[in-house]
């Protein structure tokens, strides 16, 4: 491999597993485009960072979230960017409401929402999968856990696609600015309002029990709120989304496990989690360095940004056997696609619930999906997916 890998090439988008492979073989800590990134390849390296933020520090976020031309980002003060111990207080707060019993109930709403965005899938039509079902479903569930407005639904995927690509639009790309802050100053003006009502009129949703919530006499400001809103709509929205998308997409590719699946649903959870390590939704979390660090006998600079390449640590041949194999009956646990150490996915659980259940109910309904055109990809160093998936589902 010559000259510096760019992570958002569009070959590199549509497949970017050789590239990760080579970087794993050849230089496992090097700088990658855009803007001369430091990027860990290796899942032991990938792992070590993620559990030191002493040195590898949460506020590398902040880089590719709130980038100069964007300014104001309640999404960058959310507990992604932060270090102990301002990072434990939010968790703890947030964590009383977002309970496991909390999540376990949404599962009869998550199954109303899926079966009834598969009824409206024609069998032997054409249809574009993330507009008509992977998008929708995690909105829907959205919605309920907020008690947000249902007409509200349709404008969540501009918001997700906005702040999620924020990551990867350059200050060159004027084009996409205003845009961009227009969905920020949108999103606040809408969640302030939800905000304010629930502390008038407190409903039984989410907002409300985050209102409410005390840890020690102490509540979340509302500045705290909106910004794990903002979290919460970014990241449990588009990290699902593509989650669904990979899923089906896969089962298109492998038609035969369309056949298992359906003859054992008991399976689609064992599914879902090769999935996740294969194609995992998020591919690089970006931190910086408190101080010089020697990696794999690199010495990355004290102040350096650094990609922890998710994506490559899942397909790394030192930790999984023949890892670019899509294999569903893989024994252990990889906790990986939802991060590692402090930061562990506080969303895992729901990401989880929505993939199974969505596919449980797609596999009850229809025996085959097939392609029917070009997949655009998305421009993010965080998150990977379609934009798009044309495709036929069969009855």
């Amino acid at each position: 491999m010559t000259g510096r890998v760019n992570l958002l090439a569009p070959e590199v988008r549509a497949n970017p597993y050789p590239v990760y492979a080579e970087l794993r073989r050849t230089a496992p800590v090097c700088q990658v485009d855009p803007a001369g990134l430091w990027a860990l390849t290796r899942f032991e390296d990938v792992a070590a960072a993620f559990k030191n933020p002493q040195v590898f520090s949460s506020a590398g976020v902040r880089t590719t979230t709130a980038p100069p031309w964007l300014g104001h980002n309640p999404f960058s003060e959310s507990m992604i960017v932060l270090d102990p111990p301002r990072h434990m207080r939010l968790r703890t707060l947030v964590s009383r409401a977002w309970t496991p019993a909390a999540v376990n109930r949404l599962e009869p709403r998550i199954r109303a929402f899926a079966q009834t965005l598969a009824e409206r899938l024609s069998p032997e039509r054409e249809v574009d999968f993330v507009d008509a079902f992977a998008m929708p479903l995690p909105a829907s569930v959205i919605g309920e856990l907020f008690a947000l407005d249902p007409a509200m639904t349709a404008r969540y995927k501009r918001w997700s696609v906005d702040l999620s690509s924020v990551s990867g639009t350059t200050e060159k790309d004027t084009h996409r600015h205003e845009s961009i802050r227009a969905t920020v100053r949108e999103m606040e003006d809408y969640l302030s309002d939800v905000v304010a009502e629930r502390r008038r009129h407190p409903q039984d949703d989410m907002v409300s029990d985050l209102v409410k919530t005390r840890v020690d006499g102490e509540a979340l400001t509302d500045a705290e709120l909106m910004s794990f809103l903002f979290l919460l709509v970014v990241a449990g929205l588009e990290t699902t989304v593509q989650l669904v998308s990979h899923s089906v997409r896969l089962l298109m590719e492998q038609p035969h496990l369309v056949a298992r699946l359906r003859e054992n649903p008991s399976q689609v959870g064992r599914f879902v989690e090769e999935v996740l390590r294969y194609e995992p939704s998020v591919h690089g979390l970006v931190r910086v360095t408190t101080k010089a660090t020697e990696v794999a006998g690199v010495v990355i600079p004290e102040g350096a940004r650094v990609a922890l390449m998710i994506g490559s640590a899942c397909r790394d041949g030192e930790r999984f056997k023949d890892p670019d194999t899509f294999d569903m009956d893989r024994e252990g646990v990889n906790n990986m696609p939802f991060g590692h150490g402090i930061h562990f996915c506080l969303g895992a659980p729901l990401a989880r619930l929505e993939a199974r259940v969505g596919l449980e109910v797609l596999l009850s309904r229809f025996t085959r999906f097939t392609p029917t055109g070009p997949v655009k990809w998305n421009t993010s160093l965080t998150v990977r997916g379609p934009l798009n998936l044309p495709l036929i589902p069969h009855a």
